[in-house]
């Protein structure tokens, strides 16, 4: 540590050694600085700042050599040594020398003459070993010591120092001190007095600037209160710092005020005396690691207990769930602070429902708080909840209490029926959703396997929804059999029949033995579907399905039964007599094709003139117009006659193209046929010593092949030897293969002959 004093006297001194220098000299002394690594033995170094600037370095006798680094421009009030740099200011600007060359590298001259270098002294500071940062007056100066190019060497010295960063503040710098990339600014303020309109002394203030090329930026200031301060001058403020610990101090002749950076305990501070309580819980769950005054619960329930003095219940049991956690403690301790204030419903959609799981009596008492005065709200809380969470028997005898005085309150049989669903009565469950005539029901039988509480049930699931029920007991027939369900549904035929129709529509032979009634059923119920049924079913009584369409007149029902039956002829007179439909009696005159049915229409529709307007237009496909023509008679007016006539010869215009098309095809083909077998037989016919005389079962060729021989060969592939065949007769020069004509195959045509 070096000291020194206005009266000349200068002392170094160790705070843990006995090593000591003092010295008394017949000057004012300003300022002193000591080596950064003066601990070290081969740095015992110190400089001295008053009429001149001197070096003080100890020797091998251990004693202090000095000697002048500078001299001639007046005081020297300010130094500051960093690394192998030392700067210092007097009355004509600051200098830096650099210790390893012993040359001052630079010179920055003062900027604002007019000001008196006692009363507004220099503040120098490193802000790391080749930065240093001037504040004179109004102005601030940030330099960067460099090195220089080789090439630019010369005489010059190997360092240069350049200014990076220049601007001017609006009030006198006292101290000066670098805080990350920013600077902390110690002001003396001047202010004019608004009684006696005169210019005094204001609070210094301390504010931290971004600096910018050619200006700065505030980021914050503060004005700082220490005593005495109407009568201090800049010069008895001065800003001090500690690297290491981001401290700064802050010295007036009466007061030292140290200054810290603003840690996130601070902001929170500042957040909750500012009733920013959301701001400050997000800013704790931000920096949970490294706050230390702070918890986030402590935080949160601040919050929780702000919004529910402003009245806003509903988002202070919101933030309960993010604030409490899975603490059981305090969610039942809320729970009970909402109670006392009448806002248990705020609080009753948020209340944990899986990990915590709070005591049985609190979910009681939110239930209990809505069924006095919410049967909605109640029905809606159960519906939620899961049925574990509080004592159900209890519930559901509060809910039974209350039905005695409404007992026909939709919304508490519904919410009593999911009860008695959670405590697993599904019958009683069962028999609410029915009288409720609730969509759940079927849902409900499925899921807990109901099928044996619905066996004297099932009229009033037919009657609730009938299209639901029969897909229900369709699909469980091995539960509940198809002859119990007709039976079941005996006395309510028209029910019975949506059962049966369905179970026919499945398969055609389940229900087979109620085919019968069933035909009475569709009678009665289902005309539409009544043909279809009889065209489908192949297990129904025709003779019991004919007498109940004679009994009830089913035209149609009874042509397609009788037709059924073999009686076509009376079928097509039920047609023509009842329904007098032409198109209809020629369409089953098709469908059966039968000439003496054909017969039959035509002798009835002889004298009916419609009728044989129908039979020219529609008969020519399938019988000869000329029978009909011939039998009608002369002086007989038809309606649209020429048009039926030029219809029968554009119909047998059109089967003759059809024939000739066809005969023209027929012939391409046998053509095209013909040569390619002509192609086909024409081809040669390997023959090889594998194969063998046919007749006489030797080889077909000759061992000596020089001997001359003959073959013949069939395109059947068989051959012989010329003198083994029979000799052809004298009226059929043609000659076959005798094996395939033996054996009916056909005789093989033309015969390759083979000679040599």
């Amino acid at each position: 540590m070096g000291i020194c004093s206005e009266d000349g006297k200068v002392q170094v001194f160790g705070l843990y050694s006995g090593e000591e220098f003092h010295e008394t000299f017949d000057c004012p002394i300003k300022i002193v600085a000591v080596h950064p690594q003066f601990v070290r033995s081969h740095c015992k170094q110190f400089v001295t700042g008053g009429k001149k600037l001197l070096l003080y370095e100890k020797t091998w006798m251990n004693r202090w050599k000095p000697s002048v680094l500078h001299e001639g421009e007046g005081n020297i009030r300010n130094v500051k040594w960093r690394g192998h740099l030392i700067a210092w200011a007097n009355n004509m600007g600051v200098k830096i020398l650099d210790m390893i060359s012993k040359q001052r590298i630079t010179n920055v001259p003062r900027d604002d003459i007019s000001l008196r270098p006692d009363m507004y002294p220099c503040s120098l500071c490193w802000k790391d070993n080749l930065t240093l940062i001037i504040g004179w007056g109004t102005s601030v100066k940030i330099c960067s010591v460099k090195e220089r190019h080789a090439s630019e060497m010369r005489d010059l010295p190997s360092r240069y120092v350049e200014i990076i960063f220049q601007f001017d503040t609006e009030f006198y710098i006292s101290g000066l001190a670098p805080l990350c990339d920013q600077l902390v600014v110690l002001s003396y303020v001047k202010e004019v007095s608004e009684k006696t309109e005169m210019e005094c002394c204001a609070r210094p203030r301390l504010d931290i600037i971004q600096p910018l090329p050619e200006s700065c930026e505030e980021i914050s200031s503060d004005a700082l209160t220490v005593r005495g301060f109407q009568e201090n001058e800049c010069r008895d403020y001065h800003l001090e710092h500690s690297e290491g610990e981001s401290l700064f101090y802050i010295i007036s002749p009466r007061d030292i005020v140290v200054a810290k950076e603003r840690d996130q305990d601070d902001h929170i501070d500042w957040l909750l005396e500012k009733k920013k309580y959301e701001e400050a819980l997000m800013a704790a769950e931000i920096s949970q690691k490294t706050i230390k005054k702070h918890r986030i619960l402590d935080i949160g329930l601040a919050y929780i207990n702000h919004l529910v003095e402003k009245g806003e219940y509903d988002l202070a049991a919101r933030k309960c769930q993010k604030i409490l956690g899975k603490n059981t403690e305090l969610w039942e301790f809320e729970v009970y602070k909402f109670k006392e204030i009448g806002q248990l419903k705020a609080i009753s959609r948020y209340l944990p429902r899986r990990d915590p799981i709070l005591k049985p009596l609190i979910y009681e008492m939110v239930l209990h708080e809505f069924l006095e005065s919410d049967y909605e709200g109640f029905a809606m809380l159960i519906k939620e909840w899961p049925g574990d969470l509080y004592n159900n028997a209890i519930i559901v005898q509060v809910v039974v209490d209350h039905l005695k005085k409404d007992p026909q309150n939709r919304t508490l049989l519904r919410t009593l029926a999911e009860l008695y669903t959670y405590d697993q009565r599904y019958g009683k469950a069962l028999e609410i959703y029915l009288t409720l005539r609730h969509k759940d029901v079927f849902q409900l039988i499925h899921k807990h396997n109901l099928f044996s509480s619905i066996r004297d049930k099932i009229v009033l699931l037919m009657d609730f929804d009938s299209e639901k029920a029969v897909d229900m007991l369709l699909d469980n027939e091995d539960k509940i059999s198809i002859d119990r369900v007709v039976e079941e549904l005996e006395n309510r035929p028209e029910l019975q029949h949506v059962y049966l129709h369905k179970l026919f529509k499945r398969d055609h032979h389940k229900g087979q033995k109620y085919h019968e009634k069933q035909i009475s059923l569709y009678a009665e119920y289902d005309r539409p579907n009544l043909l279809p049924f009889l065209r489908d079913s192949t297990h129904c009584p025709l003779e019991k399905a004919l007498e109940i369409c004679q009994q009830r007149n089913f035209v149609e029902e009874t042509v397609y039964l009788l037709s059924r039956m073999g009686n076509s002829r009376s079928a097509l007179k039920m047609i023509m007599e009842e329904l007098y439909d032409v198109d209809k009696a020629i369409e089953f005159a098709k469908e059966q094709d039968d000439g003496e049915l054909w017969e039959d229409l035509i002798l009835y529709s002889i004298d009916k003139p419609p009728f044989i307007t129908g039979l020219l237009n529609n008969i020519g496909t399938h019988v000869d117009p000329i029978l009909l023509i011939h039998r009608i008679k002369e002086g007989m007016e038809i309606p649209n006659l020429r048009d039926s006539l030029v219809k029968i010869l554009q119909d047998y215009n059109l089967q003759i193209l059809l024939r000739e098309g066809c005969k023209k095809i027929l012939v391409a083909d046998s053509l095209s046929l013909l040569k390619k077998m002509h192609r086909t037989q024409m081809k040669g016919v390997r023959v090889d010593e594998e194969n063998i005389c046919e007749s006489c079962l030797s080889p077909i060729l000759p061992s000596d092949a020089s001997k001359s021989f003959s073959v013949t060969v069939f395109h059947c592939r068989h051959m012989f030897h010329k003198e083994c065949l029979p000799v052809p007769s004298t009226m059929s020069p043609l000659q076959f293969c005798n094996i395939c004509s033996a054996k009916h195959r056909g005789p093989g045509s033309a015969i390759l002959e083979m000679k040599k």
